[in-house]
């Protein structure tokens, strides 16, 4: 496992379960982080529960940090993250987690240490744990829903941490064996078609054959078409072809 040359800290606190530790872990190495702090965990360090639960991303709970507190924890950083649902009538800013990793990101260029602070999983982080951070990053949830399962913040986090450092393609076409159709391909299929129905009497009436042809070509030309695809709709229109002279015979 190689691990990102620079990155925030995730920091656990008090979490209680150690599915949920093992699944944050899974969910930081999905997404390039392995820098765990666990800080005074429930039920001990280390935790089997987690390490079966982490599936693959054991090595990450391997090198965890366990710490007694979460003073001790956040000692070398810089600048620290606290991540609620609630309002906490606290002045400090708040980030979405898009902006937050982006403040990561651009503090860490800087030669700065981040960390994220997670809170246990049935309440949350507590007011005197927020007041050691620097900021706070909430989550636009649903407001008669807000609460997050700890490992499905992490993952929420890792994933914008992600999309911040990493350059990603929106959309990407994902060809397999083919390619994109050409205009004339297209052309070709298009005349084919309109040969065929032209001779079945589909543009009727006479009157209305030029618009209706000019639609159905329309039509064809906004269609992202393969080759694959130019191929076996010129056989299916063969295919018809045979079928309806064999009927005939």
């Amino acid at each position: 496992m190689t691990p990102h040359p620079a990155q925030p800290a995730i920091v656990l606190v008090r979490p209680q379960m150690g599915e949920n530790i093992g699944a944050a872990a899974r969910a930081m190495w999905n997404f390039g982080l392995d820098r765990m702090r666990v800080v005074a965990p429930r039920d001990g360090w280390p935790n089997p529960q987690a390490v079966a639960m982490a599936s693959g991303a054991g090595r990450l709970l391997d090198e965890a940090r366990p710490f007694g507190d979460l003073r001790g924890a956040i000692e070398d950083c810089h600048f620290t993250f606290a991540t609620t649902a609630r309002p906490r009538g606290m002045t400090k800013p708040v980030y979405t987690p898009q902006a937050a990793m982006e403040e990561a990101r651009d503090r860490i260029a800087r030669g700065e240490r981040v960390g994220f602070i997670f809170g246990p999983e049935r309440a949350g982080l507590e007011n005197d744990d927020i007041a050691q951070a620097s900021a706070i990053v909430s989550v636009p949830v649903n407001p008669d829903f807000p609460s997050l399962n700890l490992a499905q913040c992490v993952l929420l986090c890792a994933y914008e941490w992600r999309l911040a450092t990493e350059e990603a393609t929106p959309v990407s076409e994902g060809l397999v064996g083919t390619d994109r159709a050409s205009a004339e391909d297209v052309a070709r299929l298009v005349d084919h078609y309109e040969e065929r129905l032209d001779q079945a009497g589909f543009f009727y009436p006479e009157t209305k054959s030029d618009t209706m042809k000019r639609t159905f070509r329309n039509m064809w030309s906004r269609l992202p078409l393969t080759t694959a695809d130019v191929h076996i709709l010129h056989g299916v229109m063969r295919q018809m072809v045979r079928w309806k002279e064999r009927g005939e015979d």
